[in-house]
């Protein structure tokens, strides 16, 4: 949840963001740059696969599979309709403006969560299989183009392709985290959570032995460009930028070599946390406890920060406004530093919020409270 913060202030204050270019391109990025953006490619996957895994674990706890599925689908639709309306207009625009929607990482867990809730009344096997073959597999289709369905050309949008495409004369949906392979990576954390009952010695060797198998998966297919990722990577002018296309892997849809480059790091590092979490690191579970509350209150923390300070700058701060914002001054943005620190503002702020809420959910049972 830290991480993903950074990437989002960054979002709102890089000048980079403001000028429009991508901070992973290496013709343009510098190595604390690169590595600022990159490190956060891993909070959507981790997300969404811990998602799959809460699932399983919550059968545990004696939720039945009906409850579950029926959990699954209300708490589903309600991150769906929290992406096109709050966060859509509190978050990201300060906008009630709906003539053009985007489904984003909210929208896209939401989603996995409603197909879980059919799929939880299999085999957990079976659903294991289901999520790791869209994951293997999913590559295979990137040549099939969205224009090739005729009038069903949306819905590969939504399902694979991603991209925006009208939905009736003067409303638009843009497709910005296309539901395969997501949904298959909720399925395979479904799964993933018989890992983690195992005994803790046992249950580490796991984890060390999925995460070796990951990365040495990322590393034949990435190193070779036979499959798993449509961006090909190129020798650089020099070893850093060369790594640099090595590692820019394809988020949106992600590719195969995204998930393996960020689930099996991963892996590693909940071995090592399943160990102890380090006395520095935990008022980080504070907000890992709360998840969707910090979600909901650091977006708009973030863009009304960015426009506060963009007032005292400027004397206006309009290009941070709706769907079609004006043109930002040519001096709009910071420097990594201030991303930072405005970065470190927002996480402070939050903690004692996060903390409260996680309190009162800790010493309740209300049903809604699992909402949140």
């Amino acid at each position: 949840m830290v991480l993903m913060a950074l990437d989002h202030t960054r979002d709102f204050f890089h000048v980079g963001a403001f000028q429009g270019w991508d901070p992973l391109d290496p013709a343009r990025t510098t190595v604390p740059l690169f590595f600022t953006r990159w490190f956060t490619h891993y909070c959507a996957t981790v997300f969404v696969f811990l998602a799959g895994t809460g699932a399983f674990l919550s059968t545990l706890r004696g939720k039945t599979k009906p409850e579950l599925s029926w959990f699954l689908l209300t708490r589903g639709a309600w991150l769906v309709l929290l992406e096109l309306t709050f966060i859509k207009c509190f978050g990201w625009t300060f906008s009630l403006n709906f003539h053009e929607l985007w489904g984003l990482v909210i929208w896209t867990i939401g989603w996995s969560m409603i197909v879980l809730a059919a799929l939880v009344r299999l085999p957990v096997w079976s659903i294991t299989t289901f999520g790791l073959v869209l994951i293997a597999a999913h590559n295979a289709f990137d040549g099939v183009t969205p224009e090739s369905f005729g009038g069903w050309a949306w819905f590969w949008r939504v399902l694979h392709a991603g991209g925006p495409f009208e939905v009736w004369p003067g409303f638009r949906f843009a497709a910005g985290y296309p539901l395969v392979p997501w949904i298959g990576v909720m399925a395979a954390g479904y799964g993933f959570g018989q890992v983690l009952v195992r005994e803790p010695r046992e249950r580490q060797r796991w984890l060390f032995v999925l995460g070796t198998g990951a990365v040495l998966m990322f590393g034949l297919l990435r190193f070779t460009n036979l499959y798993g990722d449509p961006k090909p990577w190129s020798a650089q002018d020099g070893t850093t930028l060369t790594m640099f296309s090595i590692l820019d892997c394809q988020k949106y849809p992600p590719s195969l070599c995204y998930l393996l480059m960020t689930l099996g790091p991963a892996f590693f590092v909940l071995a090592l946390l399943d160990r102890g979490t380090p006395r520095w690191l935990q008022p980080a579970l504070v907000f890992g406890r709360v998840p969707l509350f910090f979600y909901l209150l650091h977006l708009p923390l973030i863009h009304a920060l960015a426009v506060a300070v963009n007032f005292l700058r400027f004397g206006r701060a309009d290009w941070l406004y709706g769907i079609m914002p004006a043109k930002p001054p040519a001096e709009a943005g910071f420097d990594l530093p201030v991303v930072y620190l405005a970065w470190l503002v927002v996480v402070l702020a939050l903690y004692p919020a996060c903390r409260w809420f996680a309190d009162l959910k800790r010493r309740r049972r209300e049903a809604w409270l699992s909402y949140l």
